[in-house]
């Protein structure tokens, strides 16, 4: 960064490379030094991070295809990191000319001018990232260029001179990085203006004999195109695209609390007021989780983490408001306070024709009141097959004896001293919330190592008979209130080399039954699982491997 000549440059050793020549060797750099390839991205290590690793170590165009609220966007602003920090450039040059490898016709000039005294200017990395986000109005004078008649006026030079070029922001993008979101909503007629760039690494600009020859990074993000309805990519371009990478969202209820906490942004004085319980945080994060599997909500269009950062926010915000308004000076986030999270759901899911009909709002109540039911289940055990079940004492009976006569007004407004006592004129109540009764749907055999149960077996053959009537993946042996957050069943092994299927909860999909049914006999599979517990801890379940008997 010293040199401010061509000559000093020289002199220095400085020696130029393609810009994927300087990611992959930076990527490489990075992967010796046992560094992460990116900062606070989570769930993606064993899935989109070794896809994009690869990517980058063979020189690929990218395409993030995945669900809205997947980090595409991050990721790719995220590879800025891998080029070098500075970089030389000709002094004055729109299209970031190597100083030893000149394209345009003005460092072409310049040089042969100046000769090693053509002065140096040097740019960091942040500047070498260009992003543009495609909409129906972007045209091919905007990403290529195009002749502009002001400058010609002013240099008062011809139409056909090159010099009177406007170039548009991939000329502009020479030796760096660049990135189009949302790729479909490009029209068709401008995608096509890509094609050389991505194949012969050149770009031809309209009414110029003109070929210059970039050096450029593309990434591109895109929804899937059956979601959007707004464009697709068409077939010649993504035949073009080297490597197409899918984003997911979170497979454990564990991640999806981590990101959302990572990423919500609370004011500092506002954490100081409000306390938030882990069982907030997990209440939360399942709200999104039944969203994705609802009947009432497009699955296609996907329910992004942004719903849970909001979410999250909105309920601190609901918790601080009651502070202000009752002069308390610190509060605990309450059940009640969830009822705030509505506005942060119906902005974020679409609904299929039978949600329209509900209508947002009734949606998000029922999401919300699912996210309640299902983790109470896995705290508590069943009231309605506890009073069904001959000489079992019913743990709820004192407390649902005195609502027959009773009742009781739990006001949101109320200070946390007005709030307890209300509660503790319950009879019962706290005795049932400190003892917490094993649900019994969690546990079978309590104590001893957690292990895997599958078709009654921790290990072993998998007939076909047995398989056809599983439906479920259990646990052994596990903690209180632990729950299958994520299931994965791998040919083999889990390490990604053969095919593998996921889901969020212990229950065997379709596409599972159906993959180890289509098995060759005696074939090995593996089945892991993240498992939670109602305060959001891991708990480390070993994998269990099974052969396939047919």
């Amino acid at each position: 960064m010293n040199s401010k000549t061509l000559g000093e440059l020289k002199k220095s050793g400085w020696q130029s490379r393609s810009v994927k020549a300087e990611l992959r060797a930076n990527l490489i750099a990075r992967i010796t030094a046992k560094k992460p390839l990116f900062e606070g991205i989570h769930g993606y290590e064993h899935t989109v991070v070794p896809a994009l690793e690869r990517a980058i170590l063979s020189g690929h165009s990218i395409n993030l295809l995945g669900l809205r609220g997947q980090a595409k966007t991050r990721m790719a602003r995220s590879l800025v990191q891998l080029l070098d920090e500075w970089m030389p450039i000709v002094q004055g040059s729109e299209v970031n000319d190597d100083p030893l490898n000149p394209i345009s016709r003005y460092a072409k000039e310049l040089i042969a001018q100046h000769g090693d005294a053509t002065p140096i200017a040097w740019v960091h990395r942040d500047q070498r990232y260009t992003e543009k986000l495609a909409t129906p109005d972007v045209t091919v004078a905007d990403l290529i260029g195009d002749s502009d008649p002001i400058k010609a006026a002013n240099l008062k030079l011809d139409y056909g001179d090159e010099r009177v070029i406007h170039f548009g922001l991939v000329p502009r993008s020479h030796r760096g990085i660049f990135v189009i979101n949302e790729l479909p909503d490009l029209q068709p007629r401008i995608q096509v203006a890509l094609f050389n760039i991505l194949q012969e690494g050149d770009v031809q600009i309209r009414g110029f004999k003109l070929r210059l020859p970039l050096d450029i990074q593309f990434v591109f993000t895109a929804n899937p195109e059956d979601y959007t309805n707004r464009g697709a990519i068409i077939t010649p371009l993504k035949d073009r695209i080297q490597s197409q990478i899918l984003t997911h969202y979170p497979p454990t209820l564990e991640l999806g609390m981590r990101i959302t906490a990572q990423e919500a942004r609370s004011p500092k004085d506002q954490m100081q007021r409000v306390v938030l319980p882990d069982l907030i945080r997990v209440l939360i994060e399942r709200i999104a989780m039944e969203a994705r599997d609802s009947e009432f909500v497009d699955k296609k269009s996907g329910v992004s983490a942004r719903l849970t950062i909001s979410a999250l926010e909105s309920v601190v915000s609901a918790a601080e408001l009651r502070t202000l308004r009752t002069g308390e000076k610190r509060t605990v986030v309450r059940i009640a306070d969830l009822f705030a999270v509505i506005p942060a759901i119906t902005g974020k899911i679409e609904l299929v024709y039978e949600g329209e009909q509900e209508g947002p709002a009734k949606v998000a109540q029922h999401l919300l009141t699912l996210s309640l039911r299902n983790v109470f289940k896995e705290l508590f055990p069943d009231a309605v097959k506890k009073r069904k079940a001959a000489n079992v004492v019913d743990p709820f009976a004192v407390i649902t004896a005195h609502f027959d006569e009773h009742e009781v007004d739990l006001l949101n407004e109320a200070s946390d001293n007005l709030y307890r006592e209300t509660l503790d004129t319950v009879p019962g109540l706290l005795d049932l919330v400190i003892a917490k009764p094993t649900p019994e749907n969690t546990l079978e055999e309590p104590g001893g190592d957690p292990r895997i149960q599958l078709c009654g077996k921790l290990t072993g053959d998998v007939a076909k008979a047995e398989w056809s009537t599983a439906t479920e993946v259990k646990l052994i042996g596990c903690v209180t209130s632990a729950r299958i957050t994520g299931l994965t069943l791998c040919i083999k092994n889990c390490e990604g080399k053969h095919e593998a299927l996921t889901s969020t909860n212990g229950t065997l999909t379709a596409a599972m039954k159906k993959m180890i049914a289509n098995l060759p006999a005696g074939t090995t599979f593996t089945v892991r699982v993240a498992v939670l517990d109602a305060t959001g801890k891991k708990w480390e379940v070993p994998d269990a491997a099974f052969v396939w008997k047919g």
